[in-house]
């Protein structure tokens, strides 16, 4: 695997985060430097450290920041549910953001293990043919 994009939990988590931004737009104006950009960061954090986990080539490097965006993301389900119980989100929309947060969390999970007991010359930082 030659590039981050190519990760689909990097897809899912990216499209997560762009979803984060639409749905923040409509929280109160007083939110804007507390919760909103709270949640919108924590959002950002979880592809950007599986981009630089996967840019640093190395395994052990890519497991760190991987665990920095599991990190993040219980922080974003956190945030969510605060969001939804005060509430800034309506119901339906943060169980479809909680939805797909919990399928990026899976896929984080997955990704982890594959890392930690990879099968030879298979993974995302296997030689490419």
């Amino acid at each position: 695997m030659k590039s981050y994009h190519e990760l689909e939990v990097w897809q899912k988590s990216y499209g997560l985060a762009l979803a984060i931004y639409k749905a923040t737009s409509a929280f109160p104006k007083s939110e804007v430097f507390g919760l909103t950009s709270q949640v919108r960061r924590a959002a950002v954090s979880i592809p950007a450290n599986i981009a630089e986990g996967h840019c640093r080539h190395t395994r052990a490097d890519f497991l760190r920041f991987l665990s920095i965006a599991q990190g993040s993301a219980g922080e974003l389900e956190t945030l969510l549910s605060l969001a939804r119980d005060l509430p800034y989100l309506n119901s339906e929309v943060a169980a479809q953001l909680l939805a797909q947060l919990t399928e990026v969390g899976k896929m984080l999970t997955g990704l982890t293990q594959s890392l930690r007991n990879p099968r030879p010359e298979s993974g995302p930082l296997a030689p490419s043919p």
